[in-house]
């Protein structure tokens, strides 16, 4: 039962998230109950905006939840514009030291949407060429604001094997305001935001809410197979990023390629989604990406140590991705065993080096 229920919590937040980024949107048909649990759960997922623009037409848009949503929405388009003017003094200080960046993720994913405050987003990404990296830690450690709104990549380690001259060579330039900023390729973009979807366990909603609205957005000229790239790993990944955001949120795919829409994703996947998307709490640390007590702590307490041993077992997802397994029909049990075996390992060896 308790399965079955969670099963159905994740399932309603999917559906009532499905096509969230367009411009047009269908007719809410979830009961007052359902609305406010949707809030609950959608609310600090970053899905504040998207849910408020699903019933913004709506009756549901003058109840209590409606209003807390519709609150969440301003604060993040607030949040938006005040990092929309960052962008432009990062771009101004790295390039006034002689340093060129790329923008990922943030600004870049909320162009695809209906309005770019749907999508909300707290740092703002860039990348620069590794022999500029300590250089450009300098520009923002002597400068205001300082580097807590600026996350700095000499590298993207959800694209392994594409060097940062490719992404370089590949980038283009788009005007914002009146800064010329340089944002990865069509293909580079998507391939980022679908494999960070799953490095980060696919607990956010709004995560595959990017790939949709990019997939529905890609020009004609889209390359499939820069985008997919060679690995074997990352073609899989990619591909049940494309079938979950079409199964999950309704995403269109006419511009997807019949190879990859015939894609059959394996069924723990699916189950692991619904049931991340099913405990979107902010109390929830483990599913937040929120450091959870010291494992140390529970070594000197055996009531707890079960309990910690099974909070922090790794999910199907996280341990097949971190340890480059593909997503297909094999048991999961020997990815976690191995992900958990690692982290305990690690865990030792910082012990002994402390000691």
């Amino acid at each position: 039962m308790k399965s079955s229920t969670t099963h159905s919590r994740g399932q309603l937040a999917a559906d009532f998230l499905a096509g969230s980024w367009r411009t047009e949107q269908c007719a809410v048909t979830v009961s007052p109950a359902e609305f406010d649990l949707l809030t609950n759960l959608l609310y600090n997922s970053g899905s504040a905006g998207l849910a408020w623009w699903r019933i913004h037409e709506s009756e549901f848009r003058t109840t209590p939840s409606g209003e807390l949503l519709h609150q969440g929405y301003r604060l993040q388009a607030l949040q938006s514009a005040m990092q929309e003017e960052r962008i432009g003094i990062a771009f101004g200080l790295l390039r006034a030291a002689g340093i060129e960046p790329i923008m990922v993720k943030g600004w870049v994913a909320a162009r695809a949407y209906a309005h770019r405050t749907l999508r909300a987003y707290g740092d703002i990404d860039l990348v620069v060429r590794p022999g500029d990296y300590a250089a450009a830690r300098e520009v923002f450690e002597r400068s205001e604001p300082a580097m807590w709104w600026i996350d700095l990549h000499k590298e993207l380690v959800e694209l392994e094997g594409v060097s940062v001259s490719d992404l370089f060579r590949r980038s283009r330039i788009e005007m914002h305001q009146d800064v010329q900023v340089r944002i990865l390729s069509d293909e580079d973009h998507l391939a980022l935001l679908a494999m960070h979807f799953f490095k980060h366990s696919a607990w956010r909603p709004s995560g595959l809410c990017d790939v949709a609205a990019i997939v529905e957005s890609l020009p004609k000229d889209f390359d499939w197979e820069l985008c997919l790239g060679s690995a074997k790993q990352r073609r899989a990944w990619i591909a049940s990023a494309l079938i979950l955001a079409h199964e999950l949120l309704g995403a269109r795919l006419e511009n997807v390629p019949e190879s990859l829409r015939s894609h059959r994703v394996p069924a723990w996947l699916l189950e692991t989604v619904l049931t991340q998307w099913s405990n979107l709490r902010p109390e929830d640390q483990s599913l937040a990406g929120q450091p959870r007590p010291l494992f140390a702590s529970s070594l000197r307490n055996p009531r707890t140590l079960v309990r910690e041993l099974g909070e922090r077992w790794p999910d199907p997802i996280i341990a097949t991705f971190n340890l480059r397994g593909q997503p297909n029909d094999w048991p999961r049990f020997p990815y976690q065993l191995g992900a958990f075996v690692a982290r305990a390992g690690q865990f030792l060896l910082d012990r002994m080096r402390a000691t």
